[in-house]
């Protein structure tokens, strides 16, 4: 990026700054982003000097695009947290204290501790992950199944709509992942990009807004300058911190877009072929009550699997997904029973 871009940048990032400690304002958190404005300017000037320097035409001032007015405009209506993802690939840090982390969190004091908090969650996401692509072919196919079923008699019919099914949203899932992580690696990407290139041409402006940050959490100002000084020494480090602390963007939980594709593809297809499989080995009403009788026992195993997650009563998220599949079943049985009976 030129000077002249980064010019523009650092200004859009003020811009949306005020906006937001606007939002914020009377709280702790919209004098945090208020003064992150100030720093941003700061750096802007670094920006126009540089210009300058080298012959280029610097605006007189900075006026907005249309998506920055959008974003400012959704902010002030909306609030900072809903869109917390968007001003954080606009460059808007401190987003990190939208991310559910209390007020006051134990900060890393020194580099070695740097994301020691965020380590051991990948597989649980991973876990988790599965169990929701299972419950969403699961349900999904099923009541699609069900719909056909109540509509023919036909088996050949039913298992063909239901291998469609499965297979269009194997790869509808897994398409759709593909695009989520491969954009979140993109903006990591970009912002990191930034970073880098900031902490070359003034390290002491980014300590001081990580300082900021760590000071609007709680610590005093003192403590929060020495752990941002001490991150900010050892670049690479610095690098990962900047991006979860100012940007609420953690590194580890950017995994690779086709792992993330195929992972979603198969624990769909995994799920979807659960009410699919009874046609297969068997005919007229048995695969009909095989399939009910299957996808009853797997959604209450699925309810049960996410009590892991939630705390809750086992039997009580079981039952809980049992009833949320058979109100979807039963409901697009009833269309198909209706239609069938129509187109006939």
């Amino acid at each position: 990026m030129d000077e002249i871009g980064s010019w523009a940048e650092e200004k859009r990032s003020a811009y949306l700054y005020r906006v937001v400690a606007e939002r914020e304002a009377g709280s702790p958190r919209g004098a945090l982003f208020a003064e992150l404005a100030q720093e941003a300017d700061k750096q802007a000037a670094i920006w126009e000097r540089h210009a300058r320097s080298a012959g280029h035409a610097v605006p007189e001032r900075f006026v907005a695009d249309l998506r920055t007015r959008i974003v400012a405009r959704l902010v002030r209506r909306l609030g900072v947290r809903p869109l917390r993802g968007v001003l954080a690939a606009m460059k808007v840090r401190g987003m990190s204290l939208y991310t559910g982390a209390a007020h006051g969190h134990a900060l890393p004091r020194s580099v070695d501790e740097v994301g020691g908090r965020h380590r051991g969650l990948e597989s649980g996401g991973n876990l988790r992950a599965a169990v929701f692509g299972v419950n969403d072919g699961l349900i999904s196919n099923a009541s699609l199944i069900l719909g056909i079923a109540g509509a023919t008699a036909d088996n050949q019919i039913v298992l063909l709509s239901g291998a469609a099914g499965l297979i269009a949203g194997a790869f509808s899932m897994a398409a759709g992942e593909y695009v989520s992580v491969r954009s979140q690696r993109e903006m990591y990407e970009y912002q990191i990009g930034l970073e880098r290139e900031e902490l070359a041409h003034y390290p002491d402006a980014e300590a001081e807004e990580l300082a900021l940050i760590y000071e609007a959490r709680g610590h005093p100002r003192e403590e929060a300058v020495s752990m941002a000084n001490n991150l900010i020494a050892d670049p690479d480090r610095a690098l990962a911190t900047l991006a979860r602390e100012e940007l609420g963007l953690n590194p580890e939980d950017l995994g690779s877009p086709w792992g993330a594709a195929l992972f979603s593809f198969f624990s769909f297809a995994v799920g979807a072929a659960i009410p699919l499989a009874p046609f297969l080995i068997a005919a007229g009403t048995a695969s009909l009550a095989l399939a009910v009788a299957f996808t009853a026992a797997a959604l209450f195993a699925v309810g049960a699997t996410l009590s892991l997650f939630t705390g809750r009563s086992a039997v009580l998220s079981g039952l809980r997904m049992l009833a949320i599949g058979a109100a979807a079943g039963g409901f697009t049985y009833l269309i198909g029973r209706l239609l069938g009976v129509t187109l006939t």
